[in-house]
């Protein structure tokens, strides 16, 4: 059995995380727009951006009262990690936790998105000596 994950965050500004996203993670915007966005990888879905006051069809997806993310971390295991941790930096990121090396044998950085979702960049497991 294949199971494919696809993470959606609600956001305030679609388009601003978008960009943010697609600069750290090399990302490319598969639908575009201000109330929802599709980011993909090699063509495969990998992150949903949705608005948090549009309902469309569904119904309100989540609260903007309550702490974004509470408990859940996006964690993002890359190949070019060193790279992302630059553009991190490059970027402005709000750096929680710099880049340090974890229990599990690679390199983490750990920060925030714009709409305080905390976000963890990891080198693949075994990666570090």
């Amino acid at each position: 059995m294949r199971i494919d994950l696809q993470p959606l965050i609600c956001v305030r500004d679609v388009e601003h995380s978008s960009r943010w996203y697609r600069r750290l993670l090399g990302y490319e915007s598969d639908h575009g727009g201000p109330n929802y966005e599709r980011l993909t990888l090699d063509g495969a879905l990998a992150l949903q951006l949705h608005r948090w006051d549009v309902e469309h069809h569904h119904g309100p997806l989540g609260d903007p009262g309550q702490p974004h993310g509470n408990g859940v971390l996006l964690w993002f295991e890359l190949d070019d990690f060193e790279e992302a941790v630059v553009r991190a930096d490059e970027m402005g990121a709000d750096i929680l936790k710099p880049r340090h090396r974890s229990e599990n044998a690679h390199y983490e950085c750990w920060l925030r998105d714009p709409d305080g979702y905390t976000v963890v960049l990891a080198g693949r497991h075994g990666t570090a000596d």
